[in-house]
């Protein structure tokens, strides 16, 4: 009895599996199956306003007071900086990038960069896409990948090249140039 009952238990496992496994793989098919990729390319500057009545990135953690690198290494920002289309503040803003960059590394100023671009104007207002990556900020070109997406950049992927535009030393303000390539559907 208790052979036949395990046996029975065994078939019922495997065929539930079965089910599962072809229902997914057959609801993957036909949500994908009639989209085509696409590539979009779109062109933002990111404004990290340091200063002033109303900043856009803010000190959320330092280096312990013994840690004396000149990189800043162990310093952490959030932000929620403004995406325009020119690089002055003043000219229409398309977005918000959200979230944090801290320095990553002892040996040179790299920062680890987690933001979302949310984009609130046009054709993908309410969608994001998500930048995680490496940038090292005083080369001439950063590239960063763009590691999802939401809304019209559902199951997004690319990258972003990031050039600095304006970087005031005193202040620590800076504008950067992103270039976004995304590939989506």
């Amino acid at each position: 009895m208790a052979t036949f009952l395990f046996v029975s238990l065994l078939s019922s496992l495997t065929l539930s599996l079965v089910l599962i496994s072809v229902t997914g793989e057959t609801l993957e098919r036909s949500f994908l199956h009639p989209k085509k990729e696409k590539l979009t390319h779109f062109r933002v500057y990111w404004h990290d306003i340091l200063d002033g009545k109303d900043p856009t990135s803010v000190l959320i953690m330092n280096p312990p007071a013994n840690y004396t690198g000149a990189t800043g290494f162990g310093t952490t920002r959030m932000i929620d900086n403004p995406l325009t289309m020119t690089p002055k503040l003043s000219s229409k803003m398309v977005g918000r990038a959200q979230g944090f960059y801290a320095a990553a590394s002892k040996e040179e100023v790299g920062l680890l960069m987690a933001m979302n671009f949310a984009i609130l104007d046009g054709k993908y207002n309410g969608s994001t896409i998500t930048v995680f990556g490496r940038n090292s900020v005083f080369d001439k070109v950063r590239e960063m990948p763009v590691i999802g997406g939401s809304g019209l950049f559902r199951f997004a992927r690319g990258y972003v090249q990031a050039r600095t535009h304006v970087f005031d030393l005193k202040s620590g303000n800076a504008v950067v140039e992103y270039n976004c390539y995304v590939l989506h559907y």
